[in-house]
């Protein structure tokens, strides 16, 4: 019987490429001269520190170019409000989502029982969801579904066997 799992993945090491590439060209550009902006990696997490809010827009906007370069998905961050630092500045995180939590395994169950084909069928394991068919063509049906479909979160299709 046919199989795939349906995860929610994030590459950390294109992550950290991206941060660097735009911690890069922040220290080059001039329009970041002076202002304290700032861009640091934590363990799940890119912290941005700037003097003004527009400055920090501006590196948002650089940290989400890099990304989106690499091919990591934005669906993957999670904004936080920007806090008022020391001295004016300003400071925002944003969190890195990576798997399936229960509630976006819940809609992706609840999408494939609806709209998939007959004989389709899918369980939560874990922080993913193991799709089972009768046959790959019903397989193939649901994963070009899940793709048309919006879960705000990046869907990787992996273990695709017959």
């Amino acid at each position: 019987m046919p199989t795939f799992d349906v995860v929610s993945k994030l590459d950390m090491q294109e992550v950290r490429n991206a941060v660097d590439q735009a911690q890069r060209e922040v220290a080059n550009r001039f329009d970041f001269k002076d202002t304290g902006s700032s861009l640091e990696l934590a363990e799940d997490e890119v912290r941005l520190q700037s003097s003004t809010e527009d400055r920090l827009r501006a590196l948002v906007q650089v940290l989400e170019e890099k990304l989106v370069k690499r091919q990591v998905s934005l669906k993957a961050l999670d904004f936080g409000k920007v806090e008022e630092g020391s001295r004016g500045a300003v400071r925002q995180t944003v969190a890195l989502r990576a798997g399936l939590d229960s509630d976006h395994a819940k809609a992706v169950n609840k999408w494939i029982k609806e709209h998939g084909p007959k004989g389709v069928g899918s369980q939560t394991q874990g922080d993913q969801v193991r799709v089972t068919g009768k046959k790959r063509d019903d397989l193939q049906t649901v994963i070009a579904g899940l793709r048309g479909e919006d879960f705000g979160i990046p869907l990787q299709f992996e273990n695709f066997r017959d």
